[in-house]
Formats: structure tokens, C-alpha cells, sequence
């Protein structure tokens, strides 16, 4: 895999374990900002009020990235994966682009 799939991936990881976190209020909503473009958080604190307060913790399991466009102009790529929350496995996807400065967001997030 080339090094900047690693690095979206990467990126893509640590920004849904964060949107989980946010969700299960182990992490403070304001450190979505500058990962999610704007409108997002919002979603994700909807997400909020939804989940399920059974004690369980989100907890990423597997994600897999396919790149949008043609793969020598990587600027974009579609996420998808699971979480499990308690004994349930739910769906999670987003899309990740790259935004001015060459750095990643999420600019558009489904969580099943």
C-alpha cells in the first residue's frame, strides 16, 4: 500500500475511535473540531443523545479504505467498517478528503 493510503488510513482511525469516544462521552466534543468538517459534530451530537446508555463502550473493529478518483491523484477515499457496542456490531462509514495544507477531514460521516 502507498505511503499516503497509510497515512489516510491512519488518519481515518484515530478520527472514528474519536467520534466513538465523543459519543460514548469519554472524549470532549471540541476535540472533533479541525477532524470533521463543519456540520458534522453536529450529527455526532445527535449520536450522543441516541446511544445507548447500557455502560458499554464503542469499540472499533475493523476498518477498510477505498480510494476515490484515480489512485496517482489520492485526494479522497470512502471508510467503512464495524464497532461493537456490548454484544451488538453496528456499521460506521465516512468519506475522508484531503482539505488545504494537505491535511485529512471527515467530511461525511454515517454511523449505523
Amino acid at each position: 500500500m502507498p505511503a499516503p493510503m497509510w497515512q489516510a488510513a491512519g488518519f481515518a482511525d484515530a478520527a472514528l475511535r474519536a467520534v466513538l469516544e465523543v459519543i460514548d462521552r469519554r472524549r470532549p466534543v471540541t476535540q472533533l473540531h479541525g477532524l470533521l468538517a463543519a456540520g458534522l459534530v453536529d450529527s455526532v451530537l445527535s449520536a450522543n443523545r441516541r446511544a445507548a446508555d447500557d455502560g458499554a463502550a464503542a469499540v472499533l473493529c475493523r476498518l477498510r479504505l477505498q480510494v476515490v478518483g484515480a489512485p496517482e491523484r489520492f485526494a479522497a477515499a470512502e471508510v467503512f467498517g464495524s464497532y461493537r457496542r456490548g454484544r451488538r456490531t453496528h456499521a460506521i462509514a465516512c468519506r475522508i478528503e484531503l482539505v488545504t495544507g494537505r491535511r485529512w477531514q471527515v467530511v461525511a460521516l454515517h454511523i449505523g
